[in-house]
Formats: C-alpha cells, sequence, structure tokens
C-alpha cells in the first residue's frame, strides 16, 4: 500500500476498565463528532438481542476467527472467557491511508499489541493516539458496576480484580482522563482529539 503520512488520519484508542464508562463516551464522542468514525471490532461470541453482523460486531465462528489469525488478517486479538475478540487491519488500513480519523474501543491487553505494532507499522507510527478512562477510587467503580445490575457477585469481584490490574498501566497511555460526570468525560476527551488534530495539522 502506497501511504500518504501527511494525509493519513489518526486512531484515537480508548481503553479503561469495566464500568468506567468507556463505551458510553465513545458512543457520544461518535454520536457528536463527525470527523470520527467506528472501528467495528470482531468476535467469536453470539450476537446479543438488537446487535447486526458489520455494524455491532464483524460475528465469526471460531474457526473462521482462527484462520484469519493464521493469516495475519488482525492487529490484535485477545482470548476473553473463551471467545476471541480482535481488530481486523482492513477496519483501520484503507481508512486511515484517506486520511480519516478513527476511534477504537479495546482493551488494555489489545491497546498493548497496538502501541506495539505501532512502533513499525508505516500507516499507524504517529498517527497512534492512546486514551485511558481512569476511575476516581475502585470503591466508584465498584458502585458503578453494582449499580449496572448486570454480573453476578463473582462477575464483580472478578471485574475489579482485572480493573485493579488495568490501572496499573495508565502510565502507558499518551493521555489519562480522570474520570468525573460523563460531560466532564467527553468534553476531556474531545479536547484531546482535537488537540492532536492540531498538532499534524
Amino acid at each position: 500500500m502506497d501511504i500518504n503520512v501527511s494525509q493519513t488520519g489518526l486512531l484515537i484508542i480508548v481503553s479503561g476498565p469495566a464500568g468506567s464508562g468507556k463505551t458510553t463516551l465513545c458512543d457520544r464522542m461518535l454520536a457528536e463528532v463527525p470527523e470520527l468514525w467506528r472501528v467495528v471490532t470482531s468476535t467469536t461470541r453470539q450476537p446479543r438481542a438488537g446487535e447486526t453482523d458489520h455494524v455491532d460486531y464483524y460475528f465469526f465462528d471460531h474457526a473462521t476467527f482462527e484462520e484469519k489469525i493464521k493469516t495475519e488478517h488482525f492487529y490484535e486479538y485477545a482470548h476473553v472467557h473463551g471467545n476471541i475478540y480482535g481488530t481486523l487491519k482492513s477496519e483501520v488500513q484503507d481508512k486511515l491511508a484517506i486520511g480519516t480519523d478513527l476511534l477504537l474501543n479495546i482493551d488494555v491487553q489489545g491497546a498493548a499489541q497496538m502501541r506495539q505494532t505501532a512502533l513499525t507499522d508505516p500507516l499507524l507510527k504517529g498517527h497512534v493516539v492512546t486514551v485511558f478512562i481512569m476511575p476516581r477510587t475502585l470503591e466508584e467503580l465498584e458502585q458503578r458496576l453494582r449499580g449496572r445490575a448486570t454480573d453476578a457477585e463473582d462477575e464483580i469481584q472478578r471485574r475489579m480484580q482485572v480493573a485493579t490490574a488495568e490501572m496499573q498501566q495508565h502510565e502507558l497511555y499518551d493521555h489519562t482522563i480522570l474520570s468525573g460526570s460523563r460531560g466532564e468525560d467527553f468534553l476531556a476527551l474531545q479536547k484531546i482529539y482535537f488537540d492532536e488534530k492540531a498538532q499534524r495539522a
């Protein structure tokens, strides 16, 4: 692929522990910042009610996903609770190459793989911006998880253990947003995006 680095878009990667509000935040960014396009990720889990293939996720069976891993179709992938999740190169490359800015909501493990790839990948290098959504306290995060009323107690405890490990990695990110209200988090992420754009103008 011939790459014009000057016109390459930005890839904004957002991570944060479960309950940090990152999905709601990303949805608002995509709704209110028309310059940004969502990266649709892939999974082997079954679609939930209301989810649509190619819109919410690319839904693959395990055999197809594993074959795409072998043929290096993914920038990153991870095995999570018996399913596989990943980011297809095709979802990123063509859009970035023509100057489209992208927003990718992935976990800490996936973000680490993307950071490593961006060190040498000519399309990603210098065009990836990572943002971590940091809960103010673990107690507040636990309250949010309990407030969702969607997880059993053992799942809440597991998510809290994972969150503790994830929060220790925030210094690896380009930016950390200390989570406040939804409005404050939105304004903070919006500012990061426009500031990063201005630096490359």
